[in-house]
């Protein structure tokens, strides 16, 4: 079985969502980023990191190391979605073609529309196709005023 769809098919189940999985080349490590809508914290980590241990040695996934973690302050946007969850955060989207002649892009998200994802740019506003998309990640804001 795909571990992909693996992971897709059971982290759901336990209230995670599957944000990216990377598998070295030869498959010893395997890294799990997930999420939830509260945020991840160690214990979720471990509660998964524990789980996919035991679904592993059913499913005779061969590896060596697993680590399960959140995916940070930069978190990759990639489903229709995600755009839609962090409407109001500042993104930066790059491109695989053209659009008004840039690759790059960084604005406050403004959602899905007819598969377009809608950025608010300083240059005004962006519709970037969903499918076009290379890579996109949140920018990290980090409010050091509060205690």
């Amino acid at each position: 079985m795909d571990l992909h769809a693996l992971l897709e098919q059971t982290l759901p189940g336990l209230g995670y969502e599957l944000v990216e999985v990377e598998a070295s080349a030869k498959g010893r490590l395997v890294r799990v980023y997930i999420d939830k809508p509260e945020g991840v914290d160690v214990e979720d980590c471990a509660r998964v990191s524990d789980h996919l241990s035991r679904l592993f040695a059913v499913e005779n996934v061969d590896y060596e190391r697993l680590e399960v973690s959140s995916p940070g302050l930069d978190r990759p946007l990639r489903k229709a979605q995600d755009f839609d969850r962090f409407t109001g955060h500042e993104a930066q989207v790059r491109l695989r073609v053209l659009v008004d002649n840039r690759r790059n892009f960084t604005g406050t998200l403004q959602g899905v529309l007819d598969g377009k994802v809608i950025l608010a740019t300083e240059a005004g506003p962006a519709e970037l196709p969903l499918d076009a998309i290379e890579r996109a990640r949140l920018v990290p804001r980090i409010d050091w005023s509060k205690k």
